[in-house]
């Protein structure tokens, strides 16, 4: 669940900063797949934590 909020939030707000940089459709497109990959990543590593916090060890 955190890896798909991940890319749908990363993505969102990649393409929004690009945007708002002034970025032609090509960037906003790579910022928003780069933001939707780094921020999909970090949400497997905070899944994987909660899972092992929660099965005790």
């Amino acid at each position: 669940m955190l890896v798909i909020a991940g890319a749908v939030g990363g993505g969102a707000w990649g393409a929004w900063l690009a945007r708002k940089r002034g970025g032609l459709k090509k960037d906003i497109a790579q910022y928003a797949a780069a933001f939707a990959i780094l921020w999909s990543v970090l949400g497997l590593i905070a899944t994987i934590v909660i899972e092992r916090m929660a099965a005790g060890g």
